[in-house]
């Protein structure tokens, strides 16, 4: 009999998630039954979007939410075969029991060489967010201005590079910190720049591109989204992928040359198209996504950054971490 480690919802989240709001717990795990197997995780997952899906779907006392690569180490089930690599959405586990109908095999042509983990960022999830945002939602075309947010994370790093693949002309990336900054030039931004230190939001947005933007990939929203609205050029779009407002207590009062009641009156005169959306939307073509992702990354098209953590006991030391934007590229907790 195995026992598995856990990290449940001790306390929904009020405000800023805190260590406390978590318990780490111990569960026995029963024997296989025909057609099921018992996974290992290896690496996983801490994401933005578990803050408000918690808060949707969770009740206190439940298995945190969350992605994984596990590995196969028992199977009663001829469709998996022991020592193979899948990604699961099995929560913060160390090991779990599945019948397989929840489970999907990383590509049978990974490289070995190729880290695991990036099913969980660059070739997965966040990745698919990008490769979907950009050419469904953007409609991105050859020679078109983007503007990104949040740009040195899983989702905004990858915005960068996948513009550049399309033949973007300028793309210009905003980050919190001098070295997230120096990073986005490295992986290819033609302007980036630190929003905690710039004088005005206004003039940086207008400086790294003073015709404007085609497109704005915005996965912070609020203040910044509000400001940015008004250097979009006509019949621009706008991809809304997620919000810095996940933690506030009580609503932003946003404050620049608009506020979002507003926003209605640059949306209109210059035709813009603001479409908010959720990744799952295109589930019948990640197979799609994933083929033309792995292929950017073993051609060297798409570079990645991870922060690993080491330890299933820091779990919500990374997803907090995480939040707060200490990471850079993907956050991974390696088992």
């Amino acid at each position: 009999m195995v026992t598995a480690k856990v990290w449940v919802l001790k306390k929904h989240f009020e405000g800023f998630p805190k260590t406390s709001d978590f318990d780490l717990k111990k569960i026995e795990l029963p024997n296989l039954k025909d057609g099921e197997l018992l996974l290992e995780s290896v690496f996983l997952s801490v994401d933005p979007y578990m803050r408000p899906y918690s808060q949707r779907d969770m009740k206190e006392g439940d298995i945190m939410i969350g992605t994984q690569v596990a590995r196969i180490v028992e199977s009663n089930n001829p469709a998996f075969t022991v020592g193979a690599f899948v990604v699961a959405r099995s929560g913060w586990r160390t090991h779990f029991i599945s019948d397989g109908e929840d489970l999907q095999l990383l590509p049978s042509t990974w490289p070995e060489s190729l880290p695991k983990s990036l099913a969980l960022g660059t070739v997965g999830m966040p990745g698919l967010t990008v490769y979907f945002g950009l050419l469904e939602v953007c409609k991105m075309k050859l020679g078109k201005t983007v503007l990104v947010n949040a740009a040195a994370g899983a989702v905004g790093s990858v915005v960068g590079q996948l513009a550049k693949i399309g033949g973007c002309k300028v793309l210009v990336g905003c980050a919190g910190s001098d070295y997230k900054v120096a990073y986005l030039k490295k992986i290819g931004f033609d302007e980036a720049f630190n929003y905690k230190t710039v004088v005005s939001l206004d003039e940086a947005l207008r400086k790294a591109s003073p015709d404007g933007y085609d497109c704005f990939f915005d996965n912070v929203g609020g203040e910044f989204a509000s400001i940015a609205i008004n250097h979009m050029k006509k019949y621009g779009r706008i991809a809304v992928c997620g919000a810095s407002q996940y933690n506030d207590s009580v609503p932003q009062k946003v404050v620049g040359l608009l506020s979002w009641p507003y926003v209605q009156v640059p949306m209109i005169f210059k035709e813009l198209q603001m479409e908010e959306f959720i990744v799952t939307h295109w589930n019948n073509r990640w197979e799609e996504g994933l083929k033309g992702l792995l292929k950017w990354v073993v051609e060297g098209k798409v570079k990645c950054h991870e922060q690993v953590t080491e330890g299933f006991e820091n779990m919500p030391m990374a997803f907090i971490g995480m939040l707060k934007g200490e990471n850079l590229g993907k956050a991974i907790v390696k088992v």
